[in-house]
């Protein structure tokens, strides 16, 4: 027997014990499924929600991740929590979770490295700012959740995009960890004609709330939060912005006052409650004080003016440089740089499908906070040249 073959016997041998290894309500690696037929994964040695961790790995926007925001713009302190961290952390914990839970941990980690790869330069406040854009020129409002299925999907790979499944594009479109739950159901019965129709929708209405069609990707929305809720404490109280013992007293008593003791009981807690169930939650009491700490990193951390004193000056970037863009995109500015680092070798299929406003959506949501700033400094500051023409 050849060793690729040898090889596909272990992998249908790892699916196989799936069915007895994970709990009946786990996600198997032999349900994935794809928009279109897949040769490259159908005869090798790899389980198929694992091919998409890769992918995903392999992404140009997953490289982007070491220069995107996730709350802090504008700070130099080697310190401070990046994207790229932030969505490492999320797969820990998430995969911390779903091994208690016997769940499938290839479907949870594609999720979580995932999940944040459609975020804007400058984190939420460019999320905004982007939006408020978009709507403006008739395109629907912009997501970073909505953003990370169309990069993975639509744009990746000049256009063809990397033939994600269901299962993995579902969890990242539906992970939103802002809108607070302390439990959450699979949705069942879930197609890409219908992710796409939920898709449509949320892009109507931002505030729709959807949740995922796995348990893995319930797991991984809860994990977001788990993730982000502490470290965000520490990184302000390093920043000067908040003092620890500014933490609010009753969830400091329910959760502990460090980033270490947050998110080992909130893993435990939502671990012990959810054993041997279809669903997710945590108890009540662990629940109730972790909304109550969000509320309190919102007023104390996320809205402090020390954070906001640089906003205003990003909003009129973000403005500035998608009219600029959209400009010469109707002019057929060839020497413009989203012709020439985003478009030069888009697909056909991406250019007649995406307005011009869309293009500009997809480029500068793609940029990473320094890139973003370069431009606006190549754009719009005058250059200083040497005396001789």
């Amino acid at each position: 027997m050849r060793s690729n073959e040898r090889l596909l016997g272990i992998r249908m041998a790892l699916d196989e014990a799936e069915k007895d290894r994970f709990s009946p309500w786990a996600c198997l690696s032999s349900e994935a499924v794809r928009r279109r037929p897949d040769e490259d994964t159908l005869g090798g040695h790899r389980q198929y929600f694992s091919v998409d961790t890769d992918r995903i790995l392999h992404s140009l926007a997953y490289s982007r991740y070491i220069d995107k925001t996730q709350v802090f713009y504008l700070v130099k302190n080697d310190h401070i929590t990046h994207r790229v961290l932030h969505v490492q952390l999320v797969s820990k914990i998430a995969r911390t979770i779903g091994r208690l839970l016997r769940l499938n941990e290839d479907l949870i980690e594609a999720i979580a490295l995932g999940h944040d790869i459609g975020h804007t330069p400058f984190g939420h406040d460019g999320e905004a700012f982007l939006s408020a854009l978009c709507e403006a020129h008739g395109i629907g409002s912009f997501q970073h959740s909505l953003q990370s299925v169309r990069f993975l999907q639509d744009i990746e790979r000049k256009g063809r995009g990397w033939n994600l499944t269901l299962q993995v594009l579902d969890g990242i479109f539906c992970h939103n960890g802002e809108l607070h739950t302390s439990a959450l159901e699979p949705v069942t019965g879930r197609s890409f004609e219908r992710l796409d129709e939920e898709m449509r929708l949320k892009r109507m209405d931002p505030k729709r709330d959807i949740w995922p069609m796995t348990l893995e990707g319930c797991v991984v929305r809860l994990a977001d939060t788990i993730s982000y809720i502490g470290r965000d404490i520490e990184d302000a109280i390093r920043l000067g912005l908040i003092r620890r013992d500014d933490l609010p007293s009753d969830c400091v008593r329910v959760l502990g006052n460090t980033n270490g003791t947050i998110v080992y009981t909130l893993v435990e807690d939502l671990a012990a409650h959810s054993l041997d169930l279809p669903f997710i939650r945590f108890s009540d009491e662990v629940g109730e004080a972790l909304q109550r700490l969000k509320t309190f990193n919102h007023e104390a951390i996320y809205r402090n003016r020390l954070v906001k004193d640089q906003t205003p000056k990003i909003k009129i970037m973000f403005e500035l440089m998608f009219d600029r863009y959209l400009q010469d995109l109707e002019e057929g500015n060839e020497a413009s740089e989203i012709q020439r680092a985003y478009l030069e070798g888009m697909s056909p299929g991406y250019r007649e499908n995406t307005p011009a406003a869309g293009m500009v959506r997809d480029f500068l949501a793609g940029m990473t906070d320094e890139y973003f700033l370069a431009q606006c400094r190549k754009n719009f500051f005058p250059e200083v040249r040497m005396g001789v023409f």
